[in-house]
């Protein structure tokens, strides 16, 4: 009887041990065990390459899903959004790789990290694979939300070193570059703590944005954000040859771009510092991005005049990459304000669906033409989280069939990623 229950103890004893360590350690054994065997993305020319086929695809942006992730019982909703969108055949997913300090804040100083912040990151990377669903990390803003350039001018200016106190010092300043290269370096090589994976060697990346809409108004010839764009392009490669590697432009052409000008929403867009061709045209750029806000570009309020105008504008540039840049374009940000005067959510639809239409054309052209994300998507509860764009998807049904719909359309047209096979089948069967 006694041995009996020294055997029963031991027994009770290596499961309460065994139970400790999966409360402890539960996240890890998760991610360690559960991730998706993901390729890295490559680039052809102006395809987009996965495992040797062409990789066209439908995607959206939740750019708050680290800043979300801090709070860890907060961290189910970033898991229902990646489940959401896998759920409804979206492949690829932008999102912030920055908070500079602010509430949150990653990088709290220049150098100085929040590690309690990156494990968030951390988090938000690892649950991406589990989805199968890729993101696209951008790094800065060119706006003030998140800390973006001004925060770094601030931090130069408060320790005395800065050349001048104009955001655009950002893109000229030795100091100030020189904390962004510090800044990039940390991210690209942070250790994933759920994987033990580098940032660099983890597929679950497509690819890496240097700034989110850079303009540098204080130089209307381009040259100082050309500048900044080859020598912040360049370090990243040095650090990252596995990642693509693109800019985060709006897509304005600039005053020497005379072929294009016309295409700008409004005279103003040549005047801001950048030129989606001569920008994108960089060798260290694998590919171009532009997006779509043609109600806050034009001081014609009318909804016909901008669907045509969302027409122009995509077609123009999707010709660039073919034509011109012989690279891949993505339309990174699109979207359609609820605060217009004559907003209803069935014209949304309908400007979604010119931008998808495009889009799916192009794909089935073998065309430059290559993904589309919308801006943006949120779960229930987030009210804190959106703006005049936001939507969550699942609350108007037809909203949501459109989406998927236009999954299901690039499947057909490349065919289904092994992971992905029987999930599309059974998505689009009735479609």
């Amino acid at each position: 009887m006694l041995g009996g229950n020294g055997m029963l103890y031991a027994v009770i004893g290596f499961a309460s041990c065994l139970v400790f360590i999966y409360m402890s350690f539960g996240d890890l054994w998760i991610s360690l065990n559960g991730r998706t065997n993901l390729s890295f993305v490559k680039r052809n020319g102006t395809q987009f390459i996965v495992d040797g086929r062409p990789f066209y695809f439908n995607g959206w942006n939740s750019y708050w899903m680290m800043d979300h992730g801090v709070d860890e019982s907060r961290r189910p909703r970033i898991r229902e959004m990646l489940q959401t969108g896998a759920k409804m055949g979206l492949t690829v997913c932008r999102t912030w790789a920055f908070n500079d300090g602010e509430y949150n804040a990653l990088q709290i100083s220049p150098g100085r990290f929040d590690e309690r912040v990156f494990r968030a990151l951390d988090y938000v990377v690892a649950e991406a694979n589990q989805q199968g669903i890729r993101l696209i990390l951008s790094l800065v803003n060119n706006l003030q939300a998140y800390g973006g350039k001004t925060q770094y001018v601030k931090w130069a200016w408060e320790e005395g070193i800065a050349l001048s106190s104009s955001n655009d010092s950002f893109f000229y300043d030795p100091s100030i570059r020189h904390y962004f290269k510090n800044y990039v370096k940390t991210v690209l090589t942070r250790k994933n703590t759920l994987t033990g994976i580098e940032y660099r060697d983890d597929p679950t990346i497509f690819a890496w944005e240097l700034i989110n809409e850079p303009r540098c108004l204080t130089d209307p010839s381009g040259d100082t954000l050309q500048d900044w764009i080859e020598e912040m392009s360049y370090f990243v490669k040095s650090i990252d040859h596995k990642h693509l590697v693109t800019v985060g432009l709006e897509g304005f052409y600039g005053p020497k771009n005379s072929k294009r000008l016309s295409f700008n929403p409004e005279y103003w867009a040549a005047d801001l510092g950048s030129d989606f061709t001569r920008n994108s045209m960089i060798s260290t750029i694998d590919f171009a991005s532009v997006h779509i806000y043609p109600d806050h570009w034009s001081h014609i309020q009318n909804f016909e005049y901008n669907l045509r105008f969302v027409s122009k504008w995509m077609i123009s540039h999707i010709e660039d990459g073919d034509k011109d840049l012989k690279k891949p374009v993505m339309f990174t940000e699109f979207g359609l304000s609820n605060e217009d005067l004559d907003f209803d959510p069935s014209q949304r639809e309908r400007f979604y669906k010119v931008i998808l239409d495009i889009l799916y054309k192009s794909a089935k052209r073998n065309k430059s033409g290559a993904g589309t994300f919308v801006w943006q998507f949120l779960v229930e509860g987030m009210e804190d989280f959106n703006d005049e764009f936001g939507i969550v998807p699942w609350k108007r049904q037809s909203t949501y069939q459109l989406f998927t719909e236009q999954s299901c359309r690039l499947a057909r047209i490349q065919g289904a990623l092994p992971s992905q096979e029987k999930h599309f089948k059974k998505l689009c069967a009735q479609r």
